[in-house]
Order: C-alpha cells, then sequence, then structure tokens
C-alpha cells in the first residue's frame, strides 16, 4: 500500500474484532502481565503433526522466569512439556527424521545445546561445551550438523586485571571504535560462527576469524546463518569494514564447513542480511537496503540464482519494509511479515528470478510474527497478537483464510479483566500528509465523564506504535489507571510508506513534532470526553528526546515523563556507540554540521521549561547514556522545577527486570496521579 493512497479525513472509528475479556470487569494489574504466558519461537515437524514453541512465565511472588519447550497438536488439541524446570529452555528445532528436538538451555553454567529423543526414553543430551555459552542456533538440512555463534576472544589485551593481595582492579585499553553495544562491553571478544558435528565428539570448528561480528553486532535479522542443503556450504551474515560504528555494510558469505574458501555473496554497500536458502539449495532469499548508513532505510526482498548469479529484487513495488522471511518447501512462494500502517501483516510473493511477481496480502486484523509453514506447503503457523490479545499460537491456510487457535493460554488467565479495544483514527497533518493513530479508553468507561490524558511517543524515531500486546509500555495497563491512552504514529514512523519515514531525519523537531500537537488537537476535538485540562505525556528513546523536545516548546501538559531520552544531542554523539545513527539524522558529526545539531538539541530551549519532569534512565545504556538524564535532571531541578530521578544502576536502555518493571510501572503511575488526579 502506497503512501500516494489517499484516506478520507474523517473520524474512522473503527472497533477491531477480538476476544473479549470480560465486560464490566476489573482492570488491568501489574500482576497480569506477569502471569501471562509469553509464547515464542515456533517450529513444525517435519511430519507436519505438531508444533513446537517456547513459553515463558513469571512468578508474580518471586520474581522468577521460567523458560521452557512445549508441543501442542497442528490438528488441535492439549499442549505437553518437552522440557521442565524452567532454566532457559529456548530454540526448538527438529531433526529431519523427526525423532529428536535439538534446543538451548541454561541448565548448564551457561546456555548450551542439547538433543532430546521424542520417544519419551530418553534424558536429554549436552552437545556443546563451549565456555562463553552456544548463542543462536541453525540445524543442517540433513540433521547432522549445529551451527552456532559464541564469543570469542580475539584480543586479550583490551581487559587488564592488576592482581594482588586484596586488590583486583580491572582496566580497559581501547583502541578503535566501537567498544561497547547496548548494555555491554567487546573487551576483546566477538562473536564467532561455529559448526559442530551433532554425533561426533569432535571440538565445534570455528568458520569465522578475527575482529568480525557474525551475526553483526547491528541491523541483523531472526536468522543470519544456514547451512546449505548439500551441506557443503555455509552462508552467514556480517561487516568486515574496518570501523563497525560508522558502517551499516553488512554482507552475506559463503564458507566451506571446512572453514576455507571465503566468498563475498553481495556487494551492496549498504545493509544486506538473512539468509533463507530453498529446499534445493539453488536459491537465495534475502533482505536489502538501498542507502549506506542509515538503518531505517526501505528493506526489501531479493532472491539469488546461485548457479548463474542473477539476482531480482522481488518487492520493489511494495513500499514496506520485509521483516521475517520463510520459504514454501515447494518452492513456488516466500512469505514475509511486513509493518503496514500500525499492523504486522503477512504477505506472500511469487519466487520467479522472471516472469511477473505477484504480492498478496493475507492478514489484515492483527499482528503476526514468527511465521513458519508445514513441509506439505499448506498450512501457515504464526503468533498472532493484539493490544488486547497477548501472542498465541495460530494456524491459517496460505491463503491466509480458514484460521484457528492451536493455544489459547491468556484467555483463562485474563478472563474478568475489562480490556476497551483500540480505536483507529486517521487526521490531516499540515502538509495534508495523512498520520494515523490509536485511541484506548479506560476499563469500565463511563459515558458523559471526563478522563484525563496519556500521550505515548513512540522510540526510533523509525519505529511504530503496533497492533501488539506489549510488556514495557503496555497501553492497557495505562489505560487501566484510569486513563485515556493516545499514541500516534507521526512523521518518521514505520509502515506508511518510505518518504513518510524519511520525513524524520534531519527533522527531529520539525514535522513529527507538530504531527504530534496536531494529532493532540485531533483527539481533543473529536473526543469530548477528554478532560483537556489534565494532559501528561511519556515516551522512551527518541519518544524521550520527544518529552525534552515538548519541555522547551510547549505547556500544554501538566506532567511529562522522559525515559532514557536524548537532551543534548552534541554531547550524546561523543558518548553513544552506533555512529552511523546521529551521522545520517544529523548529516554528519556535530563539526561537520553544527547547525543541525543544534538545531534540534532539547537542551538549547531549557530556559523555556516550566512542566515537572519525571526521568528514568539506566547506567548501562549506551546507546543514550545516562549523562543524558542526569542532565536534563539537573536543568530542571536547577531552575526550581519539579523533577524526580528514577535511576536503575543494573538496566540498560530498557527495563528488563521484573521487580524493577513494577517499580517503572508504580513510578510512573504515581507521577501522573499527582498531576493528573484520575
Amino acid at each position: 500500500m502506497l503512501l500516494s493512497r489517499i484516506y478520507p479525513f474523517i473520524f474512522l472509528g473503527i472497533i477491531f474484532a477480538g476476544q473479549s475479556y470480560g465486560a464490566e470487569g476489573r482492570a488491568l494489574n501489574f500482576d497480569d502481565l506477569l502471569r501471562v504466558r509469553r509464547l515464542s519461537e515456533p517450529a513444525v515437524s517435519p511430519d507436519g503433526r505438531w508444533v513446537a514453541y517456547v513459553q515463558k512465565t513469571y512468578d508474580p511472588e518471586t520474581y522468577e522466569l521460567s523458560s521452557d519447550i512445549f508441543l501442542v497438536p497442528l490438528a488441535g488439541g492439549e499442549a505437553r512439556n518437552l522440557t521442565w524446570g524452567g532454566k532457559g529452555n529456548s530454540r526448538p528445532m527438529f531433526t529431519p527424521d523427526g525423532a529428536s528436538l535439538v534446543f538451548a538451555s541454561s541448565r548448564t553454567i551457561n546456555r548450551q545445546f542439547f538433543i532430546l529423543p521424542l520417544s519419551g526414553g530418553g534424558e536429554a543430551v549436552q552437545i556443546t561445551f563451549r565456555d562463553g555459552g552456544a548463542e543462536g542456533g541453525e540445524l543442517s538440512p540433513d540433521g547432522s550438523l549445529l551451527l552456532f555463534h559464541s564469543p570469542a576472544l580475539v584480543d586479550s589485551s583490551s581487559v587488564v586485571e592488576f592482581k594482588g593481595p586484596g586488590y583486583n582492579p580491572r582496566a580497559r585499553i581501547i583502541d578503535k571504535l566501537l567498544f561497547r553495544h547496548w548494555d555491554q562491553w567487546q573487551n576483546g571478544c566477538y562473536n564467532h560462527l561455529f559448526v559442530k558435528k551433532i554425533k561426533s565428539d569432535e571440538e565445534p570448528l570455528n568458520l569465522t576469524s578475527g575482529p568480525v561480528d557474525c551475526p553483526p553486532i547491528s541491523l541483523g535479522s531472526d536468522r543470519d546463518y544456514a547451512v546449505s542443503p548439500s551441506g557443503k556450504y555455509v552462508y552467514y551474515v556480517a561487516n568486515h569494514d574496518p570501523v563497525i560504528a560508522t558502517s551499516t555494510n553488512n554482507d552475506i558469505w559463503r564458507v566451506t564447513v571446512k572453514g576455507d574458501s571465503l566468498l563475498k555473496m553481495t556487494d551492496n554497500p549498504a545493509n544486506d542480511n538473512l539468509v533463507a536458502l530453498d529446499r534445493s539449495g539453488r536459491f537465495l532469499a534475502y533482505r536489502a537496503m538501498a542507502r549506506p548508513g542509515f538503518e531505517s532505510d526501505r528493506s526489501t526482498l531479493w532472491l539469488k540464482d546461485l548457479d548463474t548469479g542473477e539476482t531480482v529484487n522481488l518487492t520493489s513495488q511494495l513500499d514496506r519494509s520485509v521483516e521475517e522471511v520463510v520459504w514454501d518447501p515447494a518452492g513456488k512462494y516466500i512469505y514475509f511479515t511486513a509493518e503496514d500502517e500500525g499492523k504486522i501483516a503477512i504477505y506472500k510473493v511469487s519466487a520467479r528470478i522472471q516472469g511477473k511477481r505477484e504480492i498478496t496480502r493475507l492478514t489484515r486484523e492483527k499482528s503476526y510474527k514468527s511465521i513458519r509453514i508445514t513441509p506439505d506447503s499448506k498450512i501457515l503457523v504464526a503468533l498472532r497478537e493484539s493490544f488486547r490479545e497477548p501472542a498465541e499460537l495460530v494456524a491459517l491456510a496460505v491463503d491466509g483464510s480458514s484460521e484457528r487457535s492451536l493455544t489459547d493460554f491468556n484467555a483463562s488467565i485474563l478472563a474478568g479483566i475489562e480490556m476497551q479495544q483500540p480505536e483507529s483514527f486517521r487526521f490531516p497533518a499540515e502538509d495534508g500528509v495523512p498520520v494515523h493513530g490509536y485511541l484506548i479508553r479506560p476499563p469500565n468507561f463511563i459515558p458523559g465523564k471526563k478522563y484525563p490524558l496519556l500521550f505515548l511517543i513512540h522510540g526510533g524515531p523509525q519505529g511504530a506504535w503496533i497492533d501488539e500486546f506489549h510488556y514495557r509500555w503496555n497501553a492497557q495497563l495505562f489505560a487501566s489507571w484510569g486513563y485515556v491512552v493516545v499514541m500516534v504514529n507521526p512523521r518518521g514512523s514505520t509502515g506508511y510508506g518510505q518518504l513518510f519515514t524519511d520525513q524524520i531525519s534531519g527533522d527531529w523537531g520539525g514535522k513529527c513534532y507538530r504531527d504530534l500537537m496536531s494529532s493532540l488537537d485531533y483527539v481533543l476535538e473529536h473526543y469530548d470526553f477528554i478532560d483537556r485540562e489534565r494532559l501528561g505525556a511519556a515516551g522512551a528513546s527518541f519518544g524521550g528526546y520527544m518529552i525534552n523536545w515538548i519541555a522547551g516548546h510547549t505547556d500544554r501538559f501538566r506532567c511529562l515523563v522522559d525515559h532514557d531520552g536524548v537532551f543534548n544531542i552534541e554531547s550524546m554523539y561523543g558518548s553513544t556507540e552506533e555512529l552511523w545513527f546521529p551521522e545520517w539524522e544529523f548529516r554528519g558529526t556535530p563539526w561537520e554540521n553544527p547547525e543541525l545539531c543544534q538545531m534540534w538539541s532539547p537542551h538549547r530551549f531549557a530556559a523555556n521549561f516550566k512542566t515537572p519532569m519525571l526521568i528514568v534512565h539506566g547506567e548501562k545504556d549506551y546507546r543514550v547514556p545516562l549523562e543524558q538524564g542526569l542532565m536534563a535532571f539537573t536543568t530542571l531541578r536547577r531552575k526550581g522545577i519539579e523533577a524526580r530521578l528514577l535511576y536503575f544502576p543494573e538496566e540498560g536502555h530498557w527495563v528488563l527486570n521484573a521487580k524493577n518493571s513494577r517499580l517503572w510501572y508504580d513510578t510512573i503511575r504515581n507521577w501522573f496521579a499527582r498531576y493528573l488526579n484520575p
């Protein structure tokens, strides 16, 4: 669906179909989020009769996370445990004969792979023994080889320890960029790709070497390595450029299973990733971007004939970014997912080098992830979710029809809880471009009553509010506190065409900010139950940046919440890690283009700050480093403005620990209640 499509500029009031968890029921609470069963990583058995998947749950009393593998019949029926104990059991992979399951587990000191017979007569046997653990995981088509990645020490001089009686400090010697990423220090280690013969005691063979990460440290996919059906080659994604901090040049490489004859398969100077080989091994499907240095360019699906070298773009006519990819076993189609206007949809495209290639959208009502297909090419399996529905397994025909549920665990967990249907709206921006958003009313909504508003701003900035059951920013939980929740996808958002996404770069406080303010005007005009005197706003990452920008440009909100937001663009450049991002967004370095950095930096408008603000930041956030939150807090308090800092010494860019998550929600709730009195 192209950006040029014309939308009627009227309130649509769309009510999405979906299961109701109760009318006039109680409100959702944080304990409910902990109890929800979180499903992921489905795998279809070779005979097409079973689906294995991972189920994660938290104990609301101990906050301990359990992760186990379950098996459910594709025809329908009860699910049963394949693993017990919850020790990080994940990544289920059936052997080709269907007799065993290879999976990962943290039942040992670190994550390793095991093989489990499915006949019921044996125990799981450990097959990897890497000191640094074994991550990822892909089986060869014949089941004899396991690919995995593991940290390998390349530069032992980067970390220095001084040992002595009662004295053991640690120092780092750093000579190049990139030396830390998200919440981890590099420490001279790189992820290397290993191949292990499953029925052998031989040590796994390292297929990569030197200061190169496989999978790449950033901008990869869910599947960045695979063994060819012949068992001769391994294809993988890696970036071999000398300065990773400024390069998005991931490429696909081929090496023999013996680790020799390295060959570069893609020459694109921008980002290539994802390895999807057809059953014959002749055709390679992968994703590619067109513009080097831009991490949010449109990701298109390419098909390469490995015999002739001929390559074709399969989705050149689709103005959406391809995400997950799966081959039709018959080789006729490739199925993929893509964001489209606030949802994640399933598509299919003809897998042809020559001739007409048709793209068909198969789903529309909800969001779908982790797509798989049965060996007979007749049934798709996926995880389906929405704002009101945690992810559950579903099966549907390959034309998108006849959808049915395979699991329904969370309906009983959430029974008696009222979660309102999201309402979708569109309005014309200042230049006539349609902008899309969602609104969720509080549970047990009373017509005629006035409700305060929580205005949520997504990160990225090239991101979007998606119709999904989010655990860190759960819209239904925010609404349960007695608020109307509004989430808008302004300029820069993904899923509305690449031109729409591009319009944030170099213009952070421009069209995007005005879109947000126009959307606020729109909802206040069209929803008379919103109390325009009780407005609050919150955002994380770029959303936190926008909160800081709002603070310097409007006093429409009574209070604000900035989570890991950018405050000073110039200082952030010198302390963040992925430098290609700010260099693209602000057209160069701060010394090459100081005007743009200064123009859009919130700290320059601190003289206008008036609104109370809660600031949340993690010590281990190396993307938007802690100094950004500290500067915002210091500025507010020095100006005499009410402010509070919620500091997490062990968290990074996201709050992942369950106890910390509870504190995060409670602190935000209390902050809004203090000023908005729901």
